[in-house]
């Protein structure tokens, strides 16, 4: 089985609690992961001024990405830091796992383009414009829902497509997401989204969100937080939302975005990654064939990360 995930939060939980990526409590480690016949994962780099008050998220970012590339040195046997679908093919070839960095929110960097330059230099090919707090780039989905794009905003796009950088859309308001697909020339990710219309949230998609990333040619996670889920999560309530953005004819624009170590309840069958063939045999059990379901669990993201993130 083939998995690639769009965003976890294991390098937060390591940075805050200790231990490393091989082998640790909570949803995600790489002795795991061992049992995927190939494995590429985006590892978020996050920070909230709740947590670390007084810190500078710039500098709690540097010391985020120093962990990741220590833990890429420490378990090299088992993992390849890659910045493009070609070095995921080539970590895959050699038996390795993918490693790919991200960063949740934009303030992370400032919202500078000067560190957004940096932070593709250092090989982060991902970048949320916000997480849930507002930030120069744009409202969110939480906090000032009605405010999209600033021209500073649009310009932190326009770069990251040039860049070869991946505009991550999950955590944005939805004015923001539209003026995003009003510029965007390459396709966009909503790397841990559900489906609105199934579970009214407003950190899921909308049909019309969803229908823009299919034109877009982009792609849209499966957030495995049951929170994002609907009540009494389980693998059903899972494949309820595959199904509506299935229908709305986006075979090739959904894959997984589990929010491992960042969520504090999965659905009922799931205790962690391990556990993602649980869902793989579920879908086949319902009659989906084998090619569908391997393009939402890997090939579909892999699509888009080889398009972009080029450079």
């Amino acid at each position: 089985m083939e998995v690639f995930d769009g965003h976890c939060d294991t390098i937060l939980r390591c940075y805050l609690e200790g231990g490393g990526f091989r082998e640790r409590p909570g949803h995600l480690d790489l002795t795991r992961t061992r049992k995927f016949s190939r494995y590429a994962q985006f590892f978020a780099c996050f920070g909230e001024p709740e947590d670390m008050p007084g810190r500078p998220l710039w500098e709690v970012f540097q010391e985020e990405v120093a962990l990741f590339r220590r833990e890429m040195e420490q378990n090299a046997d088992w993992v390849v830091f890659c910045r493009s679908g070609r070095e995921a093919e080539a970590a895959f070839a050699g038996g390795r796992a993918a490693a790919f960095l991200s960063a949740e929110g934009a303030e992370l960097l400032d919202c500078d383009l000067d560190k957004l330059r940096q932070a593709h230099a250092w090989g982060v090919r991902a970048v949320n414009l916000t997480w849930n707090h507002p930030n120069a780039l744009s409202g969110t989905n939480a906090e000032e829902r009605e405010r999209g794009l600033s021209s500073q905003g649009r310009a932190f796009v326009r770069e990251m497509q040039r860049l070869g950088m991946l505009v991550d859309v999950s955590h944005l308001s939805d004015p923001g997401f539209w003026d995003v697909m009003e510029i965007a020339e390459k396709p966009i990710f909503a790397s841990h989204s559900n489906a609105r219309d199934v579970f009214f949230d407003t950190r899921n998609l909308t049909d019309a969100q969803f229908t823009a990333i299919i034109k877009n040619n982009g792609v849209a996670g499966l957030n495995l937080y049951a929170g994002f889920l609907g009540k009494a999560a389980d693998l059903d309530t899972v494949t309820r939302h595959l199904e509506h953005f299935l229908a709305l004819g986006g075979e090739r624009n959904l894959s997984l975005g589990g929010d491992w170590d960042g969520c504090a309840i999965l659905p009922r069958g799931m205790e962690g990654i391990q556990d993602l063939d649980r869902l793989y045999e579920h879908l086949l059990r319902r009659n989906y064939h084998e090619e569908l379901v391997r393009g939402i669990f890997y090939s579909n993201l892999m699509r888009v990360v080889s398009e972009v993130c080029n450079t």
